[in-house]
């Protein structure tokens, strides 16, 4: 796991450097406007489940200086460090090492996500933490109680603290979607081969996965849930915790399913929506980028390292 981590940072940077007239990796929040403007897409990396760093935080420092700046405890199977909102917990919360991680990361200068983590554990993210904490891709639980949503006193908590939350658009966490007996008995024989850790397999059974994970969905179609439906998740949480504290987090790698929200070009729908609701262009601009922007600014501004990250590859 470690080693596939290494060479997934390694393969983002090689592909800026690759189509650099088009894309160019961020380091710092004051990148993004700079990278913009040039007509460029930013790229800033982040790491979905700190299984990888084993039991050697300084670890850390070393993607730090291959850009990483948001850090994702744990993710669907709790870890070393941290419990999962859809795992048995080991910890109560945050262990030991994961209080340590999240002061680690704080002391480099990156984000603590708390997406995936139990509530215990995102309790116990924004005690520790030094910085606000955000939710890279969650939603309310509010609108659709599931393990993968927080409730609303958490999300209050975090607003407070200064946090943001990124609310998902992942169409089994807005709403009640089952799936035929068809399709429920596949996905268990496909977990069964593979395992559902990412973590855990080589890139070869990842590719393989994938492979039988897209003929799995063309031969027992997932029930998709709406547009609707998300901008529902969307305004409640805006409503809840304010304009400068919610964010977007599609999570279209982790499957979408979204009908009317299936990829990049169905994202001015949600910017006409906000308008529609009431929404002033400055508030927009907060949650398309202003505020995760304003968070990775408190991040830089608390971080005691001097570390930087070289620039060769761009």
């Amino acid at each position: 796991a470690r080693t596939s981590a290494v060479l997934r940072q390694a393969s983002i940077r090689e592909m800026a450097a690759k189509y650099s007239d088009s894309v160019e990796l961020a380091f710092v929040a004051d990148d993004a406007a700079r990278i913009h403007e040039a007509g460029k897409v930013v790229v800033f990396q982040s790491m979905e489940n700190a299984y990888p760093l084993g039991e050697d935080i300084t670890l850390l420092q070393t993607f730090y200086v291959g850009g990483l700046r948001m850090l994702g405890l744990v993710h669907f199977e709790s870890n070393q460090f941290a419990d999962s909102s859809t795992d048995d917990p080991l910890h109560g919360g945050l262990s030991e090492l994961g209080k340590d991680l999240v002061r680690e990361a704080n002391r480099l200068g990156m984000i603590v996500d708390a997406s995936h983590a139990s509530d215990d554990a995102l309790r116990d993210m924004m005690a520790v933490s030094s910085t606000p904490v955000i939710l890279s891709h969650s939603g309310p639980d509010g609108v659709f109680e599931h393990a993968r949503n927080v409730p609303d006193e958490l999300l209050i908590q975090l607003a407070e603290s200064g946090g943001v939350v990124h609310v998902n658009a992942f169409g089994g966490y807005l709403e009640d979607l089952k799936p035929t007996a068809e399709r429920a008995a596949a996905l268990e024989a496909l977990n069964d081969e593979y395992g559902s850790n990412f973590a855990d397999m080589s890139d070869e059974e990842i590719s393989a996965y994938r492979v039988a994970r897209i003929a799995l969905d063309q031969q027992f179609p997932a029930p998709r849930s709406s547009f609707e439906k998300y901008m529902e998740h969307l305004l409640y949480t805006l409503n809840l915790v304010g304009v400068d504290h919610v964010g977007i987090g599609a999570d279209w790698d982790g499957g979408g399913g979204v009908d009317g929200m299936a990829d990049v070009s169905d994202v001015p729908k949600i910017t006409s929506a906000l308008k529609a609701a009431g929404y002033s262009d400055a508030d927009i601009e907060k949650i398309w980028s202003g505020n995760v922007l304003r968070l990775l600014r408190d991040v830089e501004a608390a971080k005691t390292a001097n570390l930087v990250s070289p620039n060769v590859l761009n």
